[in-house]
């Protein structure tokens, strides 16, 4: 992929992404209203594992055809660095945010996924947890060709699916834009979210798809905090001796991507830089740290874009 009227900088650096385990969920309900409470409510407070249980967000919206049980619906992705720590926060937002929400159901959205010998794959409980809140009314059964769990609430069934795939993916991908003025920098920020939304296996879970408060590893007034903000990109402390941002930078923001594979980090970072560098940015970098954090490096110059 290559853009020749791409004026704006590509830093030749890289992004520093890592190992995450990966569940994919199917939510669907009686209609599209109902479907976005329940998608908004399960991954609400799931930007990142500083400070959540797992990090969250749609990966897309369903149409019937493509549901198990022929309703409006959505795919949710849910990533955290261990899989055991995934596995409860899945089964504590599928229990209090998707059970609670009218009408809803909820599917195992990796029914292909078995437990592998090579730790790569696992499957875990999900309704089997959930259950037990019928108090013994809960029946097993099969709904919409999968193993669930009938559980009676007060407007019908809430059907889930007895247990759910787990796989292991890559989190961290990262992009930070840097621009001259902020309402440019955001546009461009949101313009390349907007292009990534409709790519399958990956998120973007952040407000909106942007962070403006960009972090690094550790702190130097805290030793107790696994994570500060990423000085070096503040426009306040550009005097700083360790800035790393171009001249006249006034805002940076940053774009993080989560994804089932790095194939799917990968292009999804790939297509928010063509997108970005389409704008009026200064430049267009990715944080790393110097192999503390991951060992997956996703070199900007190797996307195959050209560099002006």
């Amino acid at each position: 992929m290559s853009d020749s009227s791409c004026k704006v900088q590509i830093i030749d650096t890289y992004a520093e992404a890592f190992g995450m385990w990966c569940c994919r969920l199917i939510v669907t309900a009686s209609d599209s209203y109902w479907v976005k409470m329940a998608v908004h409510t399960a991954t609400g407070y799931g930007t990142s594992i500083i400070g959540c249980d797992c990090e969250a967000g749609v990966e897309q919206y369903l149409t019937p055809d493509l549901t198990p049980d022929g309703r409006p619906g959505a795919a949710l992705l849910f990533f955290a660095i261990k899989s055991d720590a995934l596995a409860a926060a899945v089964v504590n937002r599928a229990g209090q945010c998707l059970m609670t929400t009218p009408t809803s159901a909820v599917f195992d959205g990796l029914p292909d996924i078995n437990e592998d010998a090579t730790a790569q794959t696992r499957r875990v409980a999900l309704g089997d947890c959930i259950s037990y809140f019928g108090d013994g009314f809960e029946t097993q059964t099969e709904h919409a060709k999968r193993d669930c769990w009938a559980i009676p609430v007060m407007d019908g069934i809430f059907h889930i699916q007895a247990d759910m795939g787990m796989l292991k993916g890559v989190g961290g991908g990262n992009l930070l834009l840097c621009g001259h003025n902020q309402r440019i920098t955001l546009n461009a920020a949101k313009a390349a979210v907007d292009a990534v939304r409709p790519m399958p296996g990956v998120i973007m879970p952040f407000p909106g798809g942007v962070v403006r408060c960009g972090s690094k590893v550790g702190s130097r007034s805290n030793p107790q905090m696994i994570a500060s903000t990423h000085h070096a990109y503040c426009p306040t402390l550009a005097h700083e001796p360790d800035s790393l941002l171009p001249a006249q930078t006034a805002a940076v923001y940053e774009l993080i991507f989560d994804g089932i594979d790095l194939s799917s980090v990968k292009a999804a970072m790939q297509q928010a830089i063509l997108t970005a560098s389409k704008h009026d940015l200064l430049a267009i970098t990715a944080g790393n740290y110097n192999s503390k954090l991951g060992k997956y490096f996703i070199h900007l110059h190797a996307l195959s874009l050209d560099v002006s």
